[in-house]
Parts: C-alpha cells; sequence; structure tokens
C-alpha cells in the first residue's frame, strides 16, 4: 500500500481555474516511467526523449473517454528516428488507464547534445483511435521550439487552436532507501475553448509562422493568461517531481486567487495490449511461401513486441492465410 506521501505518483489531476476560465492537469510519474524504460536499455538521451513523451502522453491522454486510444508519435530525420507512445483509456469509471512507449534511434548518431538536438527535421503527431468502425483522428506539427512540450504547445494552437501550455520536469531520482529510478512530473494549462475564435490567414507569430497561445486570445482572456503564465513560471523542479507536496496543495499554492477546482484523479500503469492472437492476425495476410522466408533454422516464426519486450515463438504450420494447422493450444 503507499504511504500518504506516494499516493499521488502515477495518477493525473484534472482542475479548473474558475476565475480565469482555464482548465489544466497535474501529472506525476514514477512506476510507469519504470515500466517503460527498463524494457530497453536506452542512452540516457534517448531516455529523456521517452519519459517527456510519456509525461505528455499521461497528460493529454487523461482527457480521453473509455475505451478510447491516444498515441503520440515523433517521426525525425535525427539519430533519434521514431518515438511511440499509447495511452489506453480504462475500460470503465475507476479503471486504470495504461500507457507504453518505445523508441527508435541509431545510436552511432547519437551525440553529447542537449536531448531535443537529437531530433532533426520531423513532425509531432497526436492520434486518436475512437474504436471500431470510427474513423482515427490525426493532426500533425513540425518539431519545433526545444522541447516536445513545445511541440505539443504548437499542435494545440495550430490543431485545435486551443491556447496550452506545459511545465515538465523529469530525471533520475535518488531517494532514500530506493535504487536510483526515473520520476516525472509536470502540469498544463489550456485556455478554455470558445464558441468561435478568429485566426488570421497569415500564419502565428512562432517558429516558422506557427500559432502560438498570444495569436488566439485578446484582452482580459489575454491578460489572463499572462497571468497563469507568471504564476506557472514560480513552480519549482521539486514539485512537479517530489513525492511531499501533493498535487492539490501544488495548486492551492500557485493559484490560490484563482480559485482552483480539483476534479477526480486518474491512475495510470504501464500496460501492454499484445498478444499471442495479435500476432497471428499480423501474419494472416502471408502465404505459406513467404511464412518459410521467416522461419528460423530452429524451425520457428518468431515475434518480439517493441514496447514491453515480449517474445513469441509460433509453428510456421499455424500462421498464415495458408496455415495447416489450427494455432490454438
Amino acid at each position: 500500500m503507499k504511504s500518504s506521501a506516494r499516493v499521488w505518483d502515477d495518477t493525473v489531476l484534472p482542475f479548473q481555474l474558475d476565475k480565469s476560465d482555464i482548465r489544466g492537469r497535474v501529472a506525476r510519474l514514477d512506476g510507469v516511467l519504470d515500466g517503460v524504460l527498463k524494457q530497453h536499455n536506452y542512452p540516457k538521451v534517448v531516455e529523456a526523449l521517452v519519459a517527456e513523451m510519456a509525461l505528455l502522453t499521461a497528460i493529454i491522454g487523461e482527457s480521453i473517454k473509455l475505451r478510447w486510444k491516444l498515441s503520440l508519435q515523433i517521426q525525425s530525420k535525427g539519430a533519434v528516428r521514431m518515438i511511440a507512445t499509447d495511452y489506453y483509456g480504462p475500460s470503465k469509471k475507476g479503471e486504470p488507464a495504461k500507457i507504453r512507449a518505445y523508441a527508435s534511434f541509431d545510436e552511432n548518431r547519437l551525440s553529447e547534445a542537449p536531448y531535443f538536438e537529437q531530433l532533426g527535421e520531423g513532425y509531432f503527431a497526436i492520434l486518436i483511435d475512437q474504436g471500431k468502425d470510427m474513423k482515427p483522428y490525426k493532426g500533425i506539427t513540425p518539431l519545433s521550439g526545444g522541447s516536445l512540450a513545445s511541440c505539443a504547445e504548437a499542435y494545440f494552437a495550430q490543431s485545435e487552436q486551443l491556447p496550452t501550455r506545459f511545465k515538465l520536469s523529469f530525471g533520475k531520482s535518488t531517494e532514500k532507501g530506493r535504487s536510483e529510478h526515473w520520476r516525472a512530473g509536470g502540469i498544463m494549462v489550456q485556455h478554455m475553448p470558445k464558441s468561435s475564435i478568429e485566426v488570421s490567414g497569415e500564419g502565428g507569430s512562432g517558429e516558422d509562422g506557427l500559432m502560438v497561445a498570444s495569436d488566439l486570445l485578446t484582452g482580459n482572456e489575454h491578460d489572463d493568461w499572462n497571468r497563469i503564465n507568471i504564476l506557472l513560471d514560480t513552480v519549482e523542479e521539486i514539485e512537479l517531481t517530489g513525492p511531499a507536496v501533493e498535487p492539490k496543495n501544488l495548486l492551492i499554492r500557485l493559484f490560490h486567487e484563482e480559485v482552483p477546482r480539483a476534479f477526480e484523479p486518474q491512475n495510470v500503469e504501464f500496460g501492454c495490449t499484445c498478444s499471442e492472437e495479435r500476432v497471428r492476425q499480423s501474419l494472416s495476410i502471408y502465404s505459406a511461401k513467404d511464412i518459410e522466408k521467416m522461419t528460423t533454422t530452429e524451425g520457428t516464426v518468431t515475434a518480439d513486441c517493441q514496447f514491453c519486450g515480449a517474445h513469441y515463438n509460433l509453428s510456421p504450420k499455424t500462421v498464415g492465410f495458408q496455415a495447416s494447422e489450427n494455432g490454438q493450444s
């Protein structure tokens, strides 16, 4: 059972600032990151990118509906070629959401430069899968701004026309009584959507003409947004990642004059949806001749899950659309 100091680990707390018409979420990850990162022996700069991506996925994913799936993806021409994360909404209220993540990289191209510079030209994408018979939603924005958080802010400004700000902290923790491990925490604030937002067709004031929050707000809304961001900038890293400060107390410390209102927290955990059945399904498009080419010298067809490290050994006679034997055990 978690101690009171750790009861908020691996949770996302949604909140609203009634005075400022702004909503947000506070997230704190511990075991989720251990589950994600222990599957692979990533170099430190890759671990940092995956940790930030997982944290963003938890914060953004809390808003999706039950049983939906949200995915964040990075495609890049840099040393880190791809990062993919998935957030699986709980099957019913009260259950934990599940997160998994994976990165692909060219170790020979990694450098001592800051972690975001391991990415090159590319894009940041958000995908939402609403389930069977529903067309998935996809929005993309170029990689920019010096962090994955900046990319996510640009996405919301461009694709959703929602002023959004993230304040994140993540890194190795050396807490007493525990081995060194990754922890992460963050806050997202987002201006509540309006019925209509007028945006000029001349591009935004951000990098490469991208829209930014100031392009979307005027008058009192602009003043409110600036005030909230000034308050947000006072948050300390230990308040985001440390186990001692509860998220509700942090909201009061930062935004007490904005009338913060917290809602039900969402628990998250590391989890993967791979299975032997899914592997068989993915191989069902191949002929017996194709399966023969995939068969190892030991006489099996193998598959590995990049997300959780699960390894599958299958009889070649039981896979493909020309399978001669039933694959059921």
